[in-house]
């Protein structure tokens, strides 16, 4: 499990987060929702300790070597090629080299193991970013916007990849602004608006309340009608 209570943090007199709770449930998908500068990865790194709260609590229910990290910024070595930066992670870790192999080919990189990571494209990146996160079999998975800027057909095999992470047993924390992919992927969502948490519940919930399930998978009129006036439940 994954839990915030009543978290804070600012950053001089910025305030980023004000009183964060919520309760991610083990091997399921969660996701957390907002525009640019929500906050979002705040959160992150607050779970993973990169970055300390101002107050509160936040707990996750494994050790450091059992979580992977999937950022914005992926810090891949460029000079080096796809299995290469894998291998440098396997050794550090002790795993054997064939781990990084099987990782590769379960985000379809194995055909560019060879390729300098500074020819890759976008979504290659991406790919080989899930790849470490996923090299030590994590039992909690976070993913910052995971197929944020792809294209369609690239994101579809990172959601199905997702997934069957999912049904062996990994918690996902994902973030993303997309309502859609939340929709297709997550089992809870939280929407996170200038640091606060506006609403949560299930993303089919939450759509069907706020009728945007096909109108905003971007969530810029459910934050208008969340953070603005008041909005009618649509009658079961």
């Amino acid at each position: 499990m994954i839990e915030m209570k009543n978290v804070m943090k600012s950053y001089g007199d910025q305030r980023v987060l004000t009183d964060v709770s919520f309760k991610a449930d083990e091997q399921g998908i969660f996701g957390l929702l907002g525009p640019s500068g929500a906050g979002k990865t705040t959160i992150i790194n607050i779970l993973t300790n990169q970055t300390d709260a101002d107050a509160g609590y936040h707990h996750i229910s494994a050790q450091p070597n059992q979580i992977g990290l999937m950022l914005d910024e992926d810090g891949l070595y460029t000079r080096l090629n796809c299995l290469e930066n894998l291998d440098i992670f396997a050794r550090i870790n002790k795993y054997p080299k064939s781990r990084s192999l099987q990782v590769l080919q379960a985000v379809g990189l194995e055909a560019s193991a060879k390729k300098a990571v500074s020819t890759l494209s976008r979504g290659m990146r991406q790919r080989l970013s899930l790849a470490r996160a996923i090299l030590n079999e994590p039992k909690v998975l976070f993913l910052d916007e995971p197929t944020s800027g792809l294209d369609p057909g690239i994101a579809r095999g990172i959601h199905h990849l997702i997934n069957d992470l999912r049904e062996k047993g990994t918690t996902v924390f994902m973030t993303t602004h997309n309502m859609d992919e939340a929709v297709k992927l997550c089992d809870y969502v939280c929407l996170l608006h200038k640091g606060t948490i506006v609403e949560q519940g299930s993303p089919l919930e939450i759509c069907t309340r706020y009728q945007a399930f096909k109108t905003v998978p971007d969530l810029e009129t459910v934050f208008i009608d969340l953070t603005g006036a008041e909005l009618e439940p649509i009658n079961a």
